[in-house]
């Protein structure tokens, strides 16, 4: 006859657990059944297989999530039970991860649906077949998601944030880690992102941004590719975006910020980048502060306010009502593309003069 071997669990005894997160648990053993421990195919069911595994290997640690809470009084058991009581490894159940709005446990359909990764790496969808970006192919990097996710219940006690992987050896222990389970914030990765992209140096920034060009039939030198990151830097989240915040450093603009034309695209604006394209011309070299220096004396020589005309500038050499400090753009562009872009713009927009 066919039959499978079950744990016979006392009925009056309290099991206890030292869980190195949550302190002692105890289960009165009334709540344990009898397990399967072995099928009627002869294998072992997980539970078993789990415990046996874990003491052969040496296991000295069990760190998994909150989930498995209710079947570490089983395994208790089935330690002291096999006799491997003095060697049973400790547990630590961590706090689980929770959807961003904090209601029920983080999913794969929750990442979907607020537009965020869940898997390190791209991955092919078995069911559908479709590919599925990681954080790598998003543009997250290692450094910046590690620290972010050391930072998913547990907290190192001071108001530090930013840490490289040695400090967060030095700074790591399993009693700082939280009880409760922990919001995923995709923000909050992004400013983990933003603040390590920041840190690093323009040269390794600018082979982002070389990199990118050329799948896009483009090309800069690296000096300019570096100046360019240097001025984006501040204003970007991922590498891709020294590429897509910075096209306009490599074309020219082909429209225009209509809500800035409207508004700015004025005749005082129009007179005095007219006057600002002929000063940019006389001059054989132009850095960020000679830029500035000419742009004042022209307003000054037309007693018209920077505030009137910043914004239809750099629209005119952009396209764009924002962007990084404007005249550190015209200082990488040179004055001969500047007074191009400038004039460009001006017979682009001549009846849209306000």
């Amino acid at each position: 006859e066919p039959y499978v071997i079950r744990l016979k669990v006392p009925r009056k005894d309290e099991v206890r657990l030292n869980d190195l997160v949550r302190g002692w648990v105890m289960v009165h053993s009334s709540q344990i059944d009898d397990k399967i421990l072995m099928k009627s195919d002869g294998m072992p069911t997980y539970h078993l297989a789990n415990v046996v595994d874990d003491h052969l290997m040496g296991i000295t640690h069990v760190i998994r999530g909150e989930e498995w809470l209710p079947s570490a009084p089983l395994h208790v058991l089935l330690y002291q039970f096999l006799g491997w009581e003095d060697t049973m490894p400790q547990f630590a159940h961590l706090p689980l991860l929770l959807k961003p709005d904090g209601n029920g446990k983080l999913s794969k359909r929750d990442a979907d649906k607020h537009g965020f990764p869940i898997f390190p790496l791209q991955w092919k969808d078995p069911a559908s077949g479709e590919d599925v970006a990681g954080f790598r192919e998003d543009g997250y990097l290692p450094d910046a998601l590690t620290n972010f996710l050391a930072f998913l219940g547990w907290n190192p006690g001071t108001e530090q944030e930013i840490f490289s992987k040695e400090e967060l050896v030095d700074a790591f222990s399993i009693e700082r880690i939280g009880k409760s389970g922990t919001k995923f914030d995709i923000n909050k990765a992004k400013w983990f992102n933003q603040q390590y992209l920041k840190s690093k140096d323009n040269a390794e920034l600018a082979h982002y941004l070389l990199k990118d060009l050329e799948t896009h039939g483009k090309s800069a030198s690296k000096e300019t590719a570096e100046n360019v990151v240097n001025a984006l830097k501040e204003r970007v989240t991922f590498p891709h975006e020294f590429y897509t915040e910075g096209i306009f450093f490599f074309e020219k603009p082909v429209t225009y910020d209509e809500q800035v034309i409207s508004k700015k695209w004025t005749s005082d604006a129009v007179k005095v980048l007219k006057l600002y394209a002929v000063a940019l011309e006389k001059e054989s070299f132009i850095d960020a502060e000679k830029a500035k220096v000419l742009l004042t004396d022209v307003l000054e020589q037309e007693g018209i306010g920077m505030g009137k005309v910043m914004q239809a500038l750099r629209v005119s050499i952009t396209g764009k009502g924002a962007g990084p400090d404007l005249m550190e753009i015209i200082s990488i562009l040179g004055k001969d593309e500047i007074t191009e872009r400038i004039r460009l713009a001006l017979d682009t927009l001549q009846d849209q003069v306000k």
